[in-house]
């Protein structure tokens, strides 16, 4: 083991950002999303905005208008010749 790997991995478990959407400060590992798997363990590879803001956000932004279907329905996708 190298002295410092065990410096660089302590660094990010430590680590707490602050989300730009709610404010809070939270845990980087745990409350926030990665972005960049193919950087490694580094803070730059996680988001700015904590994981309960993402969810609110894209659920947010959903559309209203259109109704789940958990089934689709082939007719409504094709139109019938």
């Amino acid at each position: 083991m190298n002295f410092d790997d065990q410096i660089k991995l302590g660094h990010l478990l430590l680590d707490v950002r602050t989300c730009r959407s709610c404010g809070k400060s939270k845990d980087l590992i745990s409350g926030f999303y990665r972005t960049r798997k193919d950087r490694g363990p580094v803070a730059s590879s996680y988001s700015y905005e904590c994981k309960e803001c993402t969810k609110k956000r894209v659920t947010d932004s959903r559309k209203s208008d259109i109704p789940y279907d958990p089934v689709p329905r082939i007719k409504d996708i094709y139109p019938d010749w």
